[in-house]
């Protein structure tokens, strides 16, 4: 047999014997060094320059595999590694990520492909790996590895129920569901998790909670106000908010005809019963006047705004035939005009306006940091003209919960008062505090991820050019996105039902099974958030499954269309 020239050479001595199958060039990028004892007289090779002594010959059935190596663990191999050149003193790895290694046993369940070619990621660990398959198998096999992704399967709850919907429930592949109906449906990562179990904690309701207190100095410090409070939810926060400004009956607030305020907070405002009891002694301590506001709307404008002239119009003054008009609210992001971030000229402009008439200006900030990180500005200075804040900490962020008021000392008084009241209070909440905490340091910054994620999906469904669902790429700005459907080819309820359900003919087509779970929050409008838990390989999903649907639909019109003429 022909013997290749290279710089590796192969020690035999007589001992068991060792069958291996292959050995593949692109596994190894540099010489190797493989020292064995077995019983042998010659190698053949495939794709290696290995050198071999005159003396020696081996049988040409057998032929080394760093491949198979990680099987030959039980066997008498007493060193199989890598020899770096003498000139360069760093490994190098060449072995190239494999998909289908991800349906493997061994790896099923925590591997996924890493940044780069030669990469693999452990979600279990939340670790790079180099993708080699002994690399792979040696992590899978150590005892950290082991502990955590037990820790990560026990943390796993059951999967979204959708034996309703999908057509063909006995296909025998894996559905992946993917979450978008909203940023709150994230689950706290395993770091998190960590922080919140370390966390310090006391009594909150006596104010002896230290990661609370740490919290709430943190807050208002990012956004330039004296003092903060942490509540449970941020329907209350704005809740709380409302009704420390508007504390003497007969109060009205001004609020965007589509703000989440008016919409979504089921008339909070004006539904709570006053409870009206004065002390003449100590009015300090008296109980505030709690609910009865009344709602007066302004229309929201595309981008989330409104009109300046018009608010003046609606401005009420102490007339005793009218509530007096007692607080502005805003939204930024803007939630149902698809996550605009407000521009800064009119926040400074309606600021001042507000400022003239002696009337505070409140900001429902859920997603106040998606708006400066798509604005590109510090959030103190979005919020610089407002008298109040609702920061929350559970839309977009990941942690489980939580909402800050933000502002004057007084103010914070006043709205202490008030959550306790409406059963706000809460004793040894550090650990949720602290998820808070996490989130600003280590959430915050990768947001920009969160919105290029939308700006993909987005960009899939229009270079479909489809006239029954659109989108307005350029008014998607952070992570919310709204489809249009045309309500009469198909609404936004069925679009929902479609995306969830996967027939058989799309799995053929598809080779996978995806659901995605968006919102319809009217008949023609559909409203997606991406959020931390989506990764690039969901996105691709994603953009995947409503390319498909949407050439669904399109075909069908054309199908009635042609059975027309």
């Amino acid at each position: 047999m022909d013997r290749p020239s290279s710089s590796t050479t192969v020690k035999t001595e007589t001992k068991m014997p060792i069958v291996v199958t292959s050995m593949k060039s692109g596994y190894v990028g540099q010489p190797v060094g493989v020292t064995h004892h077995f019983t042998a007289a010659g190698m053949e090779v495939q794709g290696l320059s290995i050198s071999i002594d005159e003396a020696a010959s081996v049988s040409t059935d057998m032929v080394v595999s760093v491949e198979e190596q990680a099987e030959l663990e039980d066997t008498d191999i007493k060193d199989v590694k890598h020899v770096p050149d003498r000139k360069k003193k760093s490994r190098v790895y060449s072995q190239k990520f494999r998909k289908s290694w991800k349906e493997l046993p061994e790896f099923e369940g925590w591997l996924s492909e890493g940044n780069a070619h030669d990469k693999a990621y452990c979600v279990a660990c939340n670790k790079e790996l180099v993708a080699g398959k002994s690399e792979l198998l040696k992590h899978a096999g150590s005892k950290r590895h082991k502990r955590r992704y037990s820790d990560m399967q026990s943390n796993i709850s059951d999967p979204i129920e959708l034996s309703n919907t999908i057509d063909e429930p006995g296909l025998s592949h894996t559905l992946r569901i993917i979450d978008l109906r909203s940023d709150t449906v994230t689950r706290p990562s395993k770091a998190m998790k960590d922080v919140m179990y370390d966390a310090l904690v006391g009594d909150d309701v006596f104010q002896e909670d230290p990661t609370v207190t740490a919290l709430e100095r943190k807050v208002a410090a990012l956004l330039e106000k004296e003092a903060a409070l942490y509540v449970p939810s941020g329907t209350m926060a704005n809740l709380i908010c409302v009704l420390a400004h508007c504390w003497d009956r007969g109060s009205e607030v001004i609020v965007g005809d589509e703000s989440h305020l008016h919409q979504w907070a089921q008339g909070g405002i004006a539904q709570l019963t006053r409870t009206m009891r004065t002390s003449f002694i100590t009015p300090v301590l008296a109980l505030p006047n709690v609910g009865g506001v009344h709602h007066r709307t302004i229309k929201n404008l595309p981008d989330g705004t409104f009109s300046l002239s018009e608010l003046r119009t609606l401005i009420r003054d102490n007339n005793p035939y009218f509530p007096v008009t007692t607080l502005v609210c805003i939204e930024n992001t803007h939630n149902m005009k698809g996550g605009k971030a407000l521009p800064l000229e009119w926040l400074d402009e309606l600021g001042e306006m507000c400022h003239e008439l002696n009337l505070p200006l409140h900001v429902d900030g859920a997603r106040l940091m998606n708006a400066s990180v798509a604005l590109g500005m510090n959030p103190s200075r979005l919020v610089a003209s407002c008298d109040s804040v609702a920061l929350c900490l559970n839309k977009g962020l990941g942690a489980p919960m939580g909402s800050l008021v933000v502002g004057t000392k007084d103010f914070i008084a006043r709205a202490l008062r008030i959550r306790k009241v409406l059963g706000g209070g809460l004793h040894q909440c550090g650990m949720m505090a602290a998820a808070g905490i996490f989130a600003l340091d280590h959430v915050v910054p990768r947001l920009a991820w969160d919105h290029s994620h939308a700006r993909a999906i987005a960009q899939s469904v229009s270079e479909e050019h489809s006239s029954a669902v659109t989108v307005e790429l350029k008014g998607v700005q952070t992570n919310v996105v709204l489809l249009q459907c045309d309500n009469i080819r198909v609404n936004a309820k069925k679009l929902c039902q479609r995306l969830e359900v996967v027939p058989e003919r799309e799995y053929e087509d598809l080779g996978e099974k995806i659901a995605v779970l968006m919102m319809p929050i009217s008949d023609s409008v559909v409203r997606f958030m991406t959020h931390c838990d989506i990764k690039k390989e969901d996105v691709k999903a994603v953009c995947k499954k409503l390319k498909y649907v949407i050439q669904e639909y399109d075909n069908m019109m054309y199908l009635e269309y042609k059975i027309n003429v």
